[in-house]
């Protein structure tokens, strides 16, 4: 039975703190019976974009819902609002604690200030951040990926797709996770293909984030590296991504996905022809790992890091189209394997 208790927030101060009080508050079908009330609990608190955007956020939502299936814990959920700050996010999470869950995860390391405040006060609550490892402490878990390994492998595809020997990459906003995005992939064109042309272009500049939130800006810079010749984008932006996606897909250009399988999004059905593969992250297993771990009494705590040789960074093979490229195929399992055995080093910065 789905039990998940969502949180709205909004970008106004006093309706924060309205909301302060009510964020543990009861789902249409909780009874308020004891044995609900001593249920385990766990939440996430999203990033930019909030749940729908078929990328970041909605891998950490099935997470969520997978510890709910399987662990019988209750889970809450709380999302951001536009233009927040750090104390907008110390009040969430606060409120998020105060109600019993444990965990506690922040998704995305903008939360990086506010769970280092947060986690000092509740010493007895575990607090997930993932993406980041800026912060630490001993009841914090670092959920961190190498996204430049899954990207690289991303590049390689492309190279080997693309028809005209231009591509694409488009990243949301330019910080230095998403630089690690572009580092991978730049090194997987030019290692397959030297003579290839990466095009590369940012959505907006910190402390201005709406490039991982507006599909519009995605769906322009994609149609400006589509006029430029590239036949091959992938997008490092969340939700903004989509628009990228949309674009590349009626100009019949393939687009490549991140985060989660976009071909499966099913906000993204139109275009999942068009959608050549994605980099996954598992954000998803991240964030029930740690559920469990603190049901089980053994919360994880410090780095906890997934890669290629773990499956937790790799490419989605959905697309039937992507299963007919054999030589692709090859190519990106050779490339996966090089860089497991330690031949190939994946850059983390252009």
């Amino acid at each position: 039975m789905r039990r998940i208790t969502r949180i709205a927030t909004v970008g106004i101060a006093s309706a924060a703190l309205a909301l302060s009080a009510t964020a543990c508050g009861k789902s249409s079908n909780d009874s308020g019976s004891d044995s609900d009330s001593k249920a385990a609990k766990a939440a996430i608190a999203y990033d930019i974009g909030g749940r729908g955007d078929q990328s970041f956020n909605d891998a950490a939502y099935a997470g969520l819902k997978k510890a709910e299936d399987e662990l019988d814990v209750k889970g809450a959920e709380a999302e951001p609002s536009s233009g927040e700050g750090d104390a907008d996010k110390v009040q969430r999470l606060t409120s998020l604690a105060r109600a019993g869950n444990n965990p506690v995860i922040g998704v995305g390391f903008a939360y990086a200030p506010a769970i280092k405040k947060v986690a000092a006060q509740f010493p007895d609550t575990t607090f997930g951040i993932i993406d980041d490892t800026s912060v630490t402490g001993k009841n914090i878990a670092n959920l961190v990926f190498n996204e430049e390994q899954g990207s690289y492998l991303a590049g390689v595809a492309a190279a080997k797709a693309s028809k005209s020997g231009t591509v694409g990459f488009i990243g949301g906003v330019e910080v230095p996770l998403i630089k690690k995005f572009e580092a991978g992939y730049v090194q997987g064109v030019k290692d397959t293909n030297p003579k290839a042309k990466v095009l590369t272009q940012y959505l907006t500049q910190p402390p201005n984030f709406d490039g991982f939130a507006k599909p519009d800006l995605g769906k322009a810079a994609a149609q400006g590296q589509l006029d430029k010749g590239a036949d091959v984008i992938y997008a490092a932006a969340g939700l903004a991504g989509s628009g990228a996606i949309e674009a590349a897909s009626k100009a019949g250009k393939w687009a490549i996905g991140v985060d989660s399988d976009q071909y499966n999004q099913a906000g993204l059905a139109a275009y999942k022809d068009s959608i050549l593969t994605s980099v996954t992250k598992d954000v998803s297993d991240s964030v029930f790992n740690l559920i469990k771990s603190v049901k089980d009494g053994k919360p994880q705590t410090g780095e906890v890091r997934y890669g290629l040789a773990t499956d937790g960074v790799g490419l989605a093979d959905s697309n039937p189209k992507y299963k007919e490229m054999t030589d692709l195929i090859a190519a990106v399992n050779k490339a996966k394997q090089d860089i497991i055995d330690g031949k190939i080093t994946v850059k983390t910065a252009p």
